[in-house]
């Protein structure tokens, strides 16, 4: 069936209109019954084209509506798939920033752990590198252990390791100490020599320099009193002196 377009309807029912008095203009003005009907048929014309207006009209308005609603529909099926983009997105987020939490909680541990820490040493405060206190704490754990032969190893290692360590002056006296402990004297003397050379104002000095003495004694060497009395003198003040003169007195 052909469709009209609701101009074409109009200049249709206009053309229909124009041609209805054409065909009876002779007798249509002498009588007046005629002319009653032809207004009558205008205005049933009209009506009809009114009607047929309202009904273009109304088709075009459900029409559009139909339309309205279809776009409504796929906006909302869009807006849909967005809201599931979005929130595939925000979970990606949330797990990244997780990630990245943890990461940066774990980089901040392992920094922890390069950083000097603080420590006192014979009653000093002093800073020390954690791989550094590490190593000189097994190391004396090893001592501690009895296994002087291992403790001797592990302490010459830390000294040529770390050899300005705030532990240095220690490990070195206790290296002596494994040496002495080993009943090697001789390695025992030059161990803690090196004491009384490198750090001379460190605490264990007084007492390197009695194991000295005692190492000589045993060694038969005369020097021993020098040793001493050397210390007496160096370190009057100090534990080793007390002992040093308790010696000397023979005591």
């Amino acid at each position: 069936m052909k469709k009209f377009s609701k101009s074409g309807l109009s200049a249709a029912l206009l053309a229909a209109l124009t041609w209805l008095p054409l065909q009876a203009h002779a007798g249509l003005f002498d009588d007046d019954e005629a002319r009653r009907a032809l207004l009558d048929l205008r205005a049933k014309v009209e009506a009809m084209r009114a009607e047929l207006n309202a009904r273009i009209d109304t088709k075009s308005d459900k029409s559009s509506t139909l339309d309205l609603v279809s776009q409504n529909e796929l906006t909302l099926q869009e807006v849909a798939k967005l809201r599931g983009q979005i929130e595939v997105l925000a979970n990606d987020i949330a797990n990244t920033q997780k990630r990245q939490k943890d990461f940066y909680v774990d980089l901040d541990n392992r920094l922890r752990k390069l950083e000097p820490r603080e420590v006192v040493i014979d009653g000093k405060t002093t800073q020390v590198d954690p791989a550094e206190q590490k190593n000189y704490e097994a190391a004396m754990q090893t001592f501690k252990s009895g296994d002087y032969k291992a403790a001797g190893t592990a302490l010459s290692d830390f000294v040529l390791r770390y050899p300005g360590s705030s532990y240095a002056a220690n490990a070195q006296y206790y290296l002596g100490s494994a040496f002495y402990a080993q009943r090697d004297c001789k390695s025992a003397i030059n161990a803690q020599l090196l004491v009384l050379k490198n750090y001379p104002d460190s605490p264990k000095a007084p007492d390197a320099m009695l194991n000295i003495a005692s190492c000589q004694i045993e060694l038969k060497d005369k020097a021993a009193k020098k040793t001493l009395q050397d210390l007496i003198k160096t370190y009057p003040d100090s534990a080793a002196a007390v002992a040093a003169k308790d010696r000397l007195n023979g005591k």
